[in-house]
């Protein structure tokens, strides 16, 4: 990766004015993770102003959802959080474009200190810049410039949810069991454990707890495979082995993206 490129609050020269913002932007979406919520509210603000779609999360864990549900142009995220801080959201994103071959997404840090947040700490983590608060909209909009998709890059305004390829819809369901009926038995039950168990898991990865990760692993493949392929049974079969011989925390990064991954077909199967 290049050099990570920063903007300070407390810089010595001024920036100059940027104009208006490219046509295009309206056709992008940034994704901000923001556990401060008069902050999330600036951000929404600023990037509506310069014309961006926005999609806001709370913390890491439900900015990785969001980030393995649909497409995003940029993504700017706060390092220091709850439950799951910016570097570890970072490292699932990119593990998640790696699996999945898709492109490089920017990931811009979001902090109030540099000495805690250094720039090869972002860096490490995947990121590709850095925004320091109290932020600006004059800053906001030169980084932006900077990392967000030109007119011609293809996938401008590619936004299709890939996830939901594959997955059970009413219709093939109801095919499946009979009735109507029997679905809405059916996802009820089967929805009340497997967000038990996810529940579960997520404390277990937590406390590095290998033989509950393991054993919720297996719970949930049980659940999974009753209404056919997902893809996530394939992942929670080799995650298994991969805990029971070394561990959680050598594995921490793909099973918090497999916990994501479960959390947006667990929603998508509550709306069928």
């Amino acid at each position: 990766m290049g050099s990570l490129v920063g903007s300070t609050a407390g810089a010595n020269r001024k920036l100059k004015p940027q104009g208006a913002p490219p046509l295009h932007w309206q056709q992008l979406s940034v994704l901000v993770v923001e556990d401060h919520s008069a902050y999330r509210l600036l951000l929404g603000c600023l990037l509506q102003k310069l014309g961006l779609g926005y999609e806001l999360a709370d913390d890491g864990y439900v900015g990785l959802a969001a980030f393995a549900s649909r497409a995003f142009d940029l993504v700017i995220s706060d390092c220091q959080m709850p439950f799951m801080d910016g570097y570890s959201m970072a490292r699932a994103i990119r593990q998640h474009e790696r699996d999945n071959g898709q492109r490089r997404v920017p990931i811009i840090a979001l902090t109030a200190n540099l000495q805690n947040d250094s720039p090869q700490r972002c860096r490490d983590a995947g990121m590709d810049a850095w925004l320091l608060k109290p932020l600006t909209l004059e800053q906001l909009h030169a980084v932006l410039a900077r990392w967000l998709p030109s007119k011609d890059d293809a996938y401008v305004a590619q936004k299709a949810v890939a996830p939901l390829a594959g997955w059970p819809t009413r219709a093939t369901l109801v095919a499946m069991f009979g009735s109507e009926r029997i679905v809405d038995q059916l996802l009820e039950t089967l929805l009340f454990e497997a967000w038990e168990d996810h529940r579960v898991l997520r404390h277990a990865c937590l406390t590095l707890n290998s033989s509950l990760t393991a054993e919720r692993l297996h719970r949930l493949v049980g659940s999974l495979v009753f209404l056919g392929g997902t893809g996530l049974e394939a992942s929670a079969v080799k995650l298994i082995e991969q805990v029971q011989s070394q561990g959680v925390a050598a594995h921490k990064v793909q099973l918090e993206l497999f916990l994501a991954r479960l959390f947006v077909y667990l929603e998508y199967l509550s709306e069928v």
